[in-house]
Order: structure tokens, then sequence, then C-alpha cells
């Protein structure tokens, strides 16, 4: 597989993959406080 990018700028894809990532690992850390919010409420 070759790079014909230059090696400090990651292609596009990658970078939005990370950016998906970062949301998604944000989402579920929000998702899992509000769960046990709730369950500690009850």
């Amino acid at each position: 597989m070759l790079w014909s990018d230059p090696e400090n700028e990651p292609p596009k894809e990658l970078r939005d993959m990370q950016e998906t990532l970062r949301r998604l690992g944000l989402f579920l850390a929000l998702a899992m406080l509000v769960a046990m919010i709730v369950l500690g409420l009850r």
C-alpha cells in the first residue's frame, strides 16, 4: 500500500473516521452517565 500523501497529513477518510469515532465515544460516555443517573434515582 503506497502513500502518496505527505506523512504529517492523514487522508480525508481517516480524519472523518477519527472525527466520527470521537463523537461516538462522547455520545456513549454521555449515554452511560445518563443511564447511571437514572438507575441511581430509582
